[in-house]
């Protein structure tokens, strides 16, 4: 099996918010993980990356919010989608952006 790409988008929230969310299965997981997936989800405002969700070769599964990093559980695309979604939606009211 070869990596297929499962989810590639860009989200416009306004004129300097947007999200990138990349998602690939893999024929074996990438050291690190215990799963067969790669992503990278990224929120990203005013040219600075707020949130995002990956897990890199070697460090496995984790997140960073303002720049704070900590691990993440991965159970499956959809709760990790639902999980950066509501990540954002916290940001945003904290911080008055949308």
């Amino acid at each position: 099996m070869k990596a297929v790409l499962l989810l590639r988008t860009r989200i416009a929230f306004s004129e300097t918010a947007f999200a990138e969310l990349v998602l690939w299965q893999l024929p074996k997981p990438v050291a690190g993980s215990t799963h067969a997936f790669k992503y990278r989800l990224a929120y990203v405002v005013d040219g600075g990356c707020i949130v995002r969700y990956d897990n890199e070769q070697g460090k496995g599964d984790h997140r960073h919010i303002d720049g704070k990093e900590s691990a993440y559980t991965f159970t499956t695309p959809d709760k990790l989608v639902a999980d950066f979604q509501r990540d954002i939606a916290r940001w945003n009211r904290e911080n008055r952006h949308s």
